[in-house]
């Protein structure tokens, strides 16, 4: 059952996984080598997650990278069906 608007994976970075691992925005940027305003962005909901973040957060120890790009994934299909879009009727094949 698809998930009513679900959170921005970023968000979950920001407020269960830093608190819990008591780093900085900046100390965790600098530990997987990834730059701070990146990182933030992403915090914020402000970016994807991308494949390259999501292997360095599993690296980490941090949860998988499968999972954070299937939250990713929820978050931006539920973002696409809730957009405006012309109308667009099904192809219908033989």
């Amino acid at each position: 059952m698809p998930m009513h608007n679900p959170p921005h994976p970023g968000e979950a970075l920001r407020e269960d996984v830093l608190p819990a691992i008591g780093l900085s925005v900046s100390a965790l940027a600098r530990h997987l080598g990834y730059s701070r305003g990146q990182l933030s962005t992403v915090m914020n909901g402000r970016a994807a997650i991308s494949a390259d973040l999501a292997y360095r957060l599993e690296l980490a120890g941090l949860g998988s990278a499968r999972q954070y790009l299937a939250e990713q994934a929820a978050y931006d299909l539920w973002q696409a069906a809730h957009r405006e879009h012309p109308p667009i009727a099904r192809l219908g094949f033989a």
